[in-house]
C-alpha cells in the first residue's frame, strides 16, 4: 500500500520519517540523502551524507571542511538501508554524479528523481529508467508549451557570428557540457574558461571526462584576438559585464527570460520539457506521481481521470 506521508515537504526539504532522513536538505540536517550537487540540492553541514563519488567531490570543493560530517559513498545500484528503508541510486542523466533515489518499503517503490534530463549527454551517465509505484518528478518546466531545442542543434548558434562571445553558464554541469558541446559542434571556436570554473572542470577531467580543449582566460589574448573566442563566464560575471564591448553577450539556459531578446539565444537545458516528463512516466509505469521544483498544475490536469498526481510544494 502507498503511504501518502511516506515524503513530507516542510521548511528543510523532503523528509522520510520511515527512514528519517532528508532529501536534498536546504539547510543541515543529522542523515542527508543528496541527489546531486547543485546548491539548491546540496547544501553544507550536513552530519550524514549518502551521495556518488562525484557530488562528494563538487561538495568538498565548494565546502571545504563544512561539507560534511562523513560521506557515505554510493555507486549506482549499491542498495544499503536506512532505518528499514532500502534505497539504490540510479543515474539522473542531470550531470555527472547526479542520482535518481529509489527507496523501497513494505513492498512499495518509491521514486525520487532529483534534477534530470533525458537529452544525450557526454559528459556525464544517461538517464536510466526503472519502474516504481509512485514517481517523484522535478516539474521545473512542466508546461506543454515548453519543448528543448536539441543541445547539438542549439549550440551550432555561436557559428552564426566571427566576433568573440561571452557566454554566460552555471559554473557546475552546464560549463563542462557547453566546453565539450563547443569542442564537437563549433570546432573552429576557441574556449576560454573564467578561473572560478577551472576547479570543476579539472574535477570532471578527473573524474574520466574528455571535454576538449580550453584555455584558462587571458586578457591579452581576448584583446588580441577579436574573433573566434567563446569567453565561458559564471552568471555573477555575466551580470557584472554587462557593458562589455566588442562581444556578443549569450546566456546558456532553458528559461526563455534569460534569453536574449535580440540576437544570440542558447536554449540548452539540463532539466526535462514537458514531452521527457510524459516519456519519464510512461517508462516508469507509476501509480502515483508526486509533483516538486516546480508547479504541477498542469500535469494534473493532465493526467485528470488517469492518474492520481499530486503536488509535494
Amino acid at each position: 500500500m502507498i503511504l501518502n506521508d511516506f515524503l513530507i515537504q516542510n521548511e528543510t526539504g523532503l523528509f522520510c520519517a520511515y527512514g528519517n532522513f532528508y532529501l536534498d536538505p536546504k539547510t543541515p540536517v543529522p542523515t542527508a540523502v543528496i541527489s546531486h550537487a547543485h546548491g539548491d540540492h546540496a547544501c553544507s553541514g550536513n552530519q550524514h551524507v549518502y551521495c556518488t563519488k562525484a557530488s562528494s567531490l563538487f561538495m568538498l570543493h565548494r565546502y571545504k571542511k563544512f561539507a560534511a560530517g562523513e560521506f557515505f559513498i554510493k555507486a549506482y545500484h549499491e542498495r544499503f538501508m536506512l532505518n528499514g528503508v532500502t534505497i539504490t541510486f540510479i543515474s539522473a542523466g542531470h550531470m555527472i554524479g547526479s542520482a535518481q533515489v529509489l527507496m523501497e518499503y513494505e513492498g512499495v517503490k518509491y521514486l525520487y528523481t532529483g534534477d534530470y534530463k533525458l537529452q544525450d549527454d557526454p559528459t556525464c551517465d544517461a538517464i536510466e529508467f526503472v519502474e516504481a509505484d509512485v514517481l517523484i518528478t522535478e516539474t521545473t518546466f512542466a508546461d506543454p508549451q515548453t519543448q528543448h531545442p536539441k543541445a547539438e542543434i542549439e549550440i551550432q548558434n555561436l557559428n552564426t557570428t566571427a566576433l568573440n562571445i561571452m557566454l554566460g553558464a552555471y559554473a557546475l554541469g552546464k560549463s563542462q557540457r557547453i566546453i565539450r558541446l563547443i569542442n564537437d559542434y563549433c570546432p573552429d571556436k576557441r574556449v576560454l574558461v573564467h578561473h572560478s570554473i577551472m576547479p570543476f572542470v579539472k574535477l570532471y577531467e578527473q573524474l574520466g571526462v574528455d571535454l576538449g580543449k580550453y584555455e584558462v582566460y587571458d586578457r591579452k589574448v581576448m584583446k588580441n584576438n577579436p574573433n573566434g573566442l567563446v569567453y565561458l563566464v559564471p552568471p555573477m560575471v555575466f551580470k557584472s559585464y554587462i557593458k562589455a564591448i566588442n562581444v556578443v553577450r549569450v546566456f546558456a539556459s532553458g528559461w526563455k527570460h534569460l534569453q536574449s531578446s535580440k540576437g544570440l539565444q542558447l536554449c540548452i537545458s539540463d532539466h526535462v520539457d514537458w514531452n521527457d516528463i510524459l516519456e519519464t512516466i510512461g517508462q516508469v509505469k507509476p501509480k502515483e506521481v508526486w509533483t516538486t521544483h516546480g508547479s504541477g498544475v498542469q500535469l494534473k490536469a493532465h493526467f485528470e481521470d488517469q492518474l492520481i498526481v499530486k503536488s509535494l510544494n
